[in-house]
């Protein structure tokens, strides 16, 4: 049986009292061994676990604390990797059977960073096939549930890590955000999701290094996590050419708002939202304005065209960096991916190249909400937790009454990439569903959002709160 109060310890804390003695790496990682033969059976997060070299890894870190070496912010921690972040020597399949033996030569530079930090990797987590859904569901793999309802999708496409984090089987883990893949499990599990600013992380596991959709980020259940992870993993390598100079981080992020101005778009001008997630959505921004935030409810003249760019941007990438699989494995693909491949390859240059005139002027337009605010607050879903076996498309349409009714709130971000973007809890439903609030900073001010993030935290605890599984 694992030790649950340890095994929901934050990632900071634990690497606190492994530095002091008061833990050894050695007992964090049985623990968290331990937490994931209990879950995983009925989850369904991972799909490689490293017994035997967590187990020494943990014992070498043992001996660097009693031989009194230097040790890293990170020294002994347990942690998880989505099964598309390339590591040295393992199997790395994107949740594809084209993939299913494919052993990278080296570290992706974010898996670098952290193994640096001390981290010990225990596993890599189930992603759906490329990272292109969020239903974490894939051929390879198989289906990925809800640790608050397991006949629900934790969501994608890190919806591995999502769950991983969520109960307990490591403090924090990666993912990766193309449209929402972090923020989404995040907000469907009840824990808190970075999107970086463009090139924060350095981006380094795609075919191409200009992409200017795709991030790196952590999965974790404390804000502080989140930007210890951050202050880990951030800065400059030729690996990818976007990548920015390194961003001063506090040890303790500040958490007066006194002064700060927020945006609040319940519907980002054109989505229509749940009951029980905008009451909630409104009970942080009030949150918020206890902390001394002013908080001022504006309109974005966005429209769905905007999701219906992002999907077809998305499939041209799919179809540009993975879709030699179509040639030797179409018939044991993702059907929905196939598809999503098919209207991406039949895409000529002049109609893409106009969706960055569309995203021109998306981006005009929230510039001016961001010139007079420090961030914008929206939901981070539009709906709660969907059932498994179903789809994002299930979810992305207009109703008779020209409403658009979406899956989630985070892809038309993806489109400004240097604006970071945290998704942190905002409460539950009565059903014991988690809901989230997704907090939008100016271009590369990921420490502002962290402080809001964090502020929201303390005045709104839930990093106490346990799934039932």
């Amino acid at each position: 049986m694992a030790d649950l109060d340890l095994a929901y310890r934050p990632a900071s804390d634990l690497a606190r009292m492994i530095r002091k003695g008061e833990i050894s790496p050695v007992e964090a990682v049985r623990n968290s061994l331990a937490r994931i033969a209990e879950v995983d059976p009925k989850l369904n997060a991972f799909c490689f676990v490293y017994e035997e070299e967590a187990l020494a890894r943990a014992a070498e870190a043992e001996r660097a604390v009693r031989d009194g070496r230097p040790l890293g912010p990170l020294h002994g921690v347990p942690i998880a990797l989505k099964d598309c972040t390339l590591t040295r020597g393992k199997r790395t399949t994107f949740g594809s059977y084209a993939r299913e033996h494919f052993v990278p030569e080296r570290d992706a530079v974010e898996a670098r960073r952290l193994l640096e930090a001390g981290a010990i990797l225990v596993g890599k987590t189930t992603t759906p096939e490329f990272t292109y859904s969020g239903f974490t569901e894939s051929p390879l793999w198989g289906i990925t549930r809800n640790p608050w309802d397991p006949s629900r999708t934790p969501g994608g496409s890190s919806g591995g890590s999502g769950v991983a984090v969520a109960t307990g089987c490591v403090a924090v883990a990666d993912g990766t955000d193309s449209g929402g893949s972090i923020r989404i499990p995040a907000a469907l599990c009840g824990i808190v999701g970075l999107k970086p600013s463009l090139g924060r992380i350095p981006m380094d596991i795609l075919p191409t290094a200009f992409d200017q959709l795709s991030h790196f980020g952590p999965l974790a259940r404390t804000v502080e996590d989140a930007a210890l992870f951050l202050s880990v993993t951030q800065g400059p390598d030729e690996a990818d050419p976007q990548s920015l100079p390194p961003m001063p981080l506090p040890d303790r992020l500040p958490r007066d708002l006194k002064g700060m101005k927020l945006a609040l778009s319940m519907d980002l001008g054109f989505h229509t939202v749940e009951e029980e997630i905008v009451a909630n959505t409104r009970t942080a921004a009030a949150a918020l304005a206890e902390a001394g935030a002013q908080v001022r409810e504006v309109d974005l003249p966005w429209r769905s065209e905007l999701e219906a760019a992002w999907f077809q941007h998305w499939g041209v990438l799919l179809a540009a960096c993975f879709g030699e699989a179509l040639k030797t494995h179409r018939e044991r693909m993702d059907p929905r991916l196939v598809a999503l491949m098919e209207r991406g390859l039949e895409m000529n240059a002049v109609e893409f190249k106009r969706i960055e005139l569309l995203r021109t002027r998306q981006w005009q337009a929230l510039a001016k909400v961001l010139e007079e605010h420090d961030a914008l607050l929206c939901p981070t879903m539009a709906i709660l937790a969907p059932p498994v076996g179903r789809a994002d498309g299930d979810y992305c349409y207009t109703d008779a009454g020209g409403r658009y009714r979406g899956f989630d709130m985070t892809s038309v971000f993806n489109f400004v990439s240097q604006c970071p973007a945290l998704s942190v809890p905002s409460g539950f439903t009565r059903a014991s569903l988690p809901t989230a609030v997704q907090i939008v900073g100016r271009r590369f001010a990921d420490s502002t959002v962290l402080s809001i993030g964090a502020a929201l935290e303390e005045r709104m605890p839930w990093a106490g709160r346990k799934p039932p599984i």
